[in-house]
């Protein structure tokens, strides 16, 4: 079959360039071509650099979105109906509240050509749950052990109940890794040259330019007949990804900001794809004694000061939704009366200023970061253009991504960050980890002994209706308590070639599995 690709020019050719297109086009066979020429590579352009090839030690969506086409989980959630299914195991099923049995499917192999066996679920697993620097501790910790049965039978054995075992081996730190592969060559070997079980391979990694994947001939669910190669562009600026796309530079852009969506819709050659994300935009503020956030009347003051839904309105084309919980709709855990509202009283914020002794104004630092969160940037400009209106200078510091995880971790961090976390686990127990003070100390430091103990109780209780309203305490006193204000829940608002049919999903991975090229 071939198609006719008809593409707009975009006047100018500098990143700055936005403007209308020229109205000019021009016609040429391909033969269902791609970005890269070929109709067999698909590219894609990041606003952001992969983190790490540390599965256990990145935290990272956007990372794991490339990560997911290299390796699998034991089990995965099924979009449509929010249940747990096989991936690389076969079975699985509760032996007693703290014990879980599994069989692994035969025949898998690594990248490597090594077969998949129960050492390497141990080791995967065992890591993350025992090493106490991984940024995945907290989520695996729960793991007491992994019993190995025999080369396809295992048993996971958790040190207390844990009703949300499921969901935690089905998201990012849950990847099976080469056991054999590690032990023989080093971790450092490893991350140099990272190997999976996935459908796609590594070929390369040019840091801050591209990710380079090729399909993997024997992977176990059959060869991806699609595509031959992945490229994954780093591209930062919204503008450059933007004039890519519409010129046939790549094949799906993330991040598309909302003034471009019109133009990328009436384009011939382009459209807009957009799903709810499972993402919520917030502001940390540090509790650490001698910070003026550490004021409880300082935090509701910065809190009533920004207008959620004009934020939403005015950056992103109403598509966000303004909330006081990172606990999302179809999460477990939601509090329904949380969502949809805000708290917006400049009278109230600078009274309170002025009792916290501001009164005469304050200066406060916020991070953000640029390019990782759709218009983030925009977002903390004008949050402090906000602030400004009850006596709060925010000096804003736009950072590199990879700085500014750097920058957390090291507990370097002033007043506030803004930062949009994601629920990989789809349940309360992973959204209000970042409450945690011992997870957080030095960084952000919040502490509440009765949260604490609400959220303890119920990450093992396998009552799920008396664990579910456990969470829902525990998320009224965080807002009681503005621990760190809340923004809005995110969009996702993909930019896609027309050679291209992609649906985006609530989790933001990339499944290149799914991707096909259009009919």
């Amino acid at each position: 079959m071939t198609l006719v690709l008809v593409l707009a020019a975009c006047g100018g050719n500098s990143d700055e360039d936005t403007g209308e297109a020229n109205g000019e086009s021009e016609e040429e066979t391909a033969g269902e071509e791609t970005a890269a020429g070929d109709e067999k590579v698909l590219t894609i352009a990041l606003g952001t650099d992969m983190v790490s090839f540390d599965v256990h030690n990145h935290v990272n969506t956007s990372t794991e979105a490339i990560h997911i086409n290299m390796f699998n989980y034991l089990v995965k959630r099924d979009p449509e109906s929010g249940e747990y299914v096989s991936d690389l195991a076969e079975s699985f099923e509760a032996v007693d509240d703290t014990t879980w049995e599994f069989k692994l499917k035969e025949g898998i192999t690594f990248h490597n050509g090594e077969a998949l066996d129960s050492n390497d679920v141990k080791y995967s697993l065992e890591r993350p749950a025992q090493d106490d620097t991984t940024l995945e501790h907290i989520n695996y910790e729960v793991i007491e052990e992994v019993e190995v049965i025999d080369d396809l039978n295992f048993r996971i054995h958790t040190k207390t109940p844990d009703p949300a075992l499921l969901n935690r081996i089905a998201r990012l730190g849950s990847s099976i890794l080469p056991s054999e592969y590690i032990e023989e060559n080093g971790f450092d070997h490893f991350m140099a040259e990272p190997v999976g079980t996935g459908p796609f391979q590594f070929v390369e990694w040019v840091k801050d330019d591209r990710i380079v994947l090729e399909t993997y001939e024997d992977y176990f669910e059959g060869q991806n007949e699609e595509w031959d190669e992945v490229v994954f562009r780093i591209i930062p600026e919204n503008s450059t990804r933007v004039s890519e796309l519409m010129t046939g530079g790549v094949d799906i852009a993330v991040n598309m900001p909302p003034s471009e969506w019109e133009r990328i819709d009436s384009n011939e050659g382009t459209h807009m794809s957009y799903e709810t994300s499972n993402r919520t935009m917030m502001l940390f503020t540090r509790h650490t004694e001698g910070w003026p956030t550490a004021d409880k009347k300082v935090r509701e003051a910065l809190d009533l000061a920004i207008d959620n839904n004009a934020i939403s309105e005015n950056l992103l084309a109403g598509r966000a939704v303004p909330t006081i919980t990172r606990v999302a709709p179809g999460n477990f855990g939601f509090d329904e009366e949380l969502y949809d509202t805000y708290n917006y009283d400049l009278d109230r914020a600078r009274e309170l200023l002025e009792e916290a002794g501001y009164g005469d104004g304050l200066e406060i630092t916020l991070h953000s970061p640029r390019g990782r969160y759709l218009q983030d940037a925009e977002v903390a400009e004008m949050v402090a253009g906000m602030w400004s209106q009850i006596g709060v200078t925010a000096n804003v510091e736009f950072m590199e991504w990879s700085s500014f995880v750097d920058m957390r971790n090291a507990g370097e961090n002033k007043d506030v960050f803004l930062l949009a976390l994601g629920n990989s686990m789809f349940d309360a127990a992973n959204a209000l980890d970042w409450y945690d003070y011992e997870r957080f100390e030095g960084q952000i430091d919040y502490q509440n002994e009765e949260f604490e103990t609400l959220v303890e109780e119920a990450e093992q209780n396998m009552d799920l209706e008396e664990r579910e309203q456990q969470y829902i305490e525990a998320q009224k006193i965080l807002a009681e308590d503005v621990a760190h204000p809340v923004l809005h829940q995110e969009s996702i608002n993909i930019g896609v070639s027309d050679f291209i049919d992609y649906t985006p999903t609530l989790d933001e991975m990339i499944y290149v599995e799914s991707i096909t090229r259009a009919e």
